[in-house]
């Protein structure tokens, strides 16, 4: 499933409408193309508290940037979020030091080869947090043996919930990628996603 293929629910506000607002609100001017924020634009309040969330786990947080980005592309990945993936599959490569093998080892990271002990940990947190809502007790000793500090094991779990949620209203919202963002990079592989009926 990519993003591209459902209508979307809200419209993208056009370029000068974003303008006027994200200036009101105080919003970076680098995130006015990025159509996730051309829809929250709608609500500035909401669309602000996002980015402020983001950017205090993008930047300056205790969790590692490396350990970080695996965290969002598994949830990119198990929940068949296209957006999520092809946004942090460049971003991830070319400002927080993942390689493409370590991008691509989280598809199935249980029999990847490529991944090390901590990355195991963050990335059982992950899948314990997105399938059943919550980190076991073995998993959360396995994470805090491996990461520096109190901080970071917290930063893990709000990092964890933030995209995950970032996730579920890119999904809800059909929210789709831009037209220059191909869809599931490297090589268009999408996630089998089976989803109960309702």
């Amino acid at each position: 499933m990519t993003n591209r293929s459902s209508a979307q629910r809200i419209e993208p506000l056009s370029t000068a409408e974003i303008e006027r607002i994200a200036a009101d609100a105080g919003i970076p001017a680098e995130l006015l193309d990025r159509n996730i924020f051309r829809v929250l634009y709608r609500s500035p309040r909401v669309a602000k508290a996002m980015q402020e969330l983001l950017y205090v786990h993008l930047y300056g947080s205790a969790l590692d940037d490396r350990l970080r980005e695996l965290v969002i592309m598994r949830i990119g990945w198990v929940t068949g979020c296209d957006y999520e993936w092809a946004q942090h599959w460049f971003t991830a490569i070319s400002a927080f030091g993942c390689s493409a093998d370590d991008l691509l080892a989280v598809r199935d990271w249980r029999t990847s080869t490529h991944l090390g002990d901590v990355d195991r940990a963050v990335l059982a947190a992950t899948d314990e947090v997105v399938n059943g809502g919550s980190i076991s007790d073995a998993t959360w000793q396995l994470c805090c043996a491996h990461l520096p500090n109190r901080q970071a094991c917290l930063e893990l779990v709000t990092a964890i919930a933030t995209w995950h949620a970032i996730s579920l209203i890119l999904r809800s919202l059909h929210v789709p990628l831009e037209e220059d963002t191909p869809s599931w990079p490297p090589d268009g592989q999408a996630p089998v996603i089976i989803r109960s009926e309702q």
